[in-house]
């Protein structure tokens, strides 16, 4: 009898243990997934001073990337930006590789066939570089070797200029032919060229012509992320209105 008392105590033992662990199964089961914070793939080609470029931490810092921290702080939308080849940006759009590019760049009309934009938040100009002391001027254009960076209206524009006209991976690149005599223009954007021209004291610039584009804004893949873009429309509108805009174009010496 004592040993089918101990028999049927431990059954009763076993028995309520597992009561508990199925209990336990079953919460964990009917527990609510943790929520995924959202972070958007951002896509910035970090060469394009003071737009973005490389600190000396190696971190991609400008007025955009400013401009997503602000943006962050008014919308609570989170954004992770990689450094990327600007000619390879519309492409990694595309393809999904990122969500979002943000790189100096400018909304036109044959973009908009494949990508949606914010609305612009600046414009800008084409601007020419030359070596001081050069015979360069408007009128003998269609003779130089005109360099602009792959992928950019500027590489178009140089095109229609001149049968000279010479890629460039970007606009350092550009500017260090500019320096070693292999090619008699720079064309970029006036911004980005005023930036080089403080650290080339040998160049300078000689002709600004509109770009004719809308200005500058954040690409997304076409159809994709309309709320989103209403919403940093909105951010964006906001930080015009506070004077906090401004700010950041003061800061970068942006202000025109």
């Amino acid at each position: 009898m004592k040993n089918f008392l101990k028999v049927l105590a431990l059954g009763l033992v076993l028995f309520f243990m597992g009561c508990g662990d199925n209990t336990n199964k079953k919460s964990a089961a009917n527990a609510p997934e943790a929520s995924k914070e959202v972070v958007y793939k951002v896509g910035s080609s970090a060469d394009y001073p003071p737009f973005e470029y490389l600190d000396e931490k190696n971190q991609i810092v400008g007025f955009e990337i400013d401009l997503l921290k602000e943006i962050t702080k008014k919308t609570g939308i989170k954004f992770d930006v990689a450094n990327m080849n600007f000619d390879g940006l519309i492409l990694a759009l595309k393809t999904g590789k990122i969500d979002i590019a943000i790189s100096g760049m400018s909304a036109t009309n044959e973009r908009r066939k494949s990508v949606d934009f914010t609305k612009p938040y600046y414009f800008s100009e084409n601007l020419f570089i030359r070596k001081k002391g050069s015979d360069v001027n408007k009128d003998n254009l269609k003779d130089k070797k005109i360099s602009a960076q792959v992928g950019t209206l500027q590489e178009e524009a140089a095109k229609s200029i001149t049968t000279k006209s010479v890629p460039a991976e970007n606009v350092a690149a550009a500017i260090m032919s500019l320096n070693a005599g292999k090619i008699d223009v720079v064309l970029t954007d006036s911004p980005i060229g005023i930036e080089y021209l403080k650290q080339n004291p040998d160049l300078e610039e000689f002709l600004r012509v509109p770009d004719g584009t809308e200005g500058f804004a954040m690409a997304f893949d076409k159809g994709k992320h309309t709320e989103l873009i209403k919403k940093i429309d909105g951010a964006i509108d906001e930080l015009k209105k506070s004077g906090e805009f401004d700010k950041m174009l003061d800061k970068y010496g942006l202000k025109k």
